[in-house]
């Protein structure tokens, strides 16, 4: 078995695609328009099934927000440098909701970042 994607719905899926690849600096992956179903795609990543996991945004005609309840928490991204990432992504525009630091208890650099729709995005430092 693999993880193929993550599924979210979003408000605005122009928006949404300029956050995941200006912003996160992801790619456009491939988009899916479906006008009598109601609904529009767009995968973003880092790269393709199957080597690399993508988001699938999903946009449903005439629906502009969503709660996201209290079960969902946050995706994750590894980054070399956690504040060097949270610099890249402020100066794009995005909106850093926790500056890059240790988790409490530990020694990992995390930060987390929120997308347009208000889902947040852990930022966690892979680099030496």
């Amino acid at each position: 078995m693999r993880f193929l994607h993550t599924m979210l719905r979003v408000g605005d899926l122009e928006r949404s695609i300029d956050f995941y690849t200006r912003v996160l600096g992801m790619k456009l992956l491939r988009t899916t328009h479906r006008p009598e179903q109601q609904y529009s795609l767009a995968f973003v990543g880092y790269g393709s099934n199957p080597e690399h996991a993508e988001i699938e945004l999903t946009y449903n005609h005439g629906v502009s927000s969503y709660e996201h309840g209290t079960a969902f928490g946050h995706l994750a991204l590894g980054v070399d440098d956690v504040a060097s990432a949270c610099e890249t992504i402020r100066a794009n525009g995005g909106t850093i909701t926790r500056e890059a630091g240790p988790v409490k208890g530990g020694s990992t650099i995390i930060a987390f970042v929120v997308d347009p729709d208000g889902y947040k995005i852990e930022l966690i430092q892979r680099g030496t």
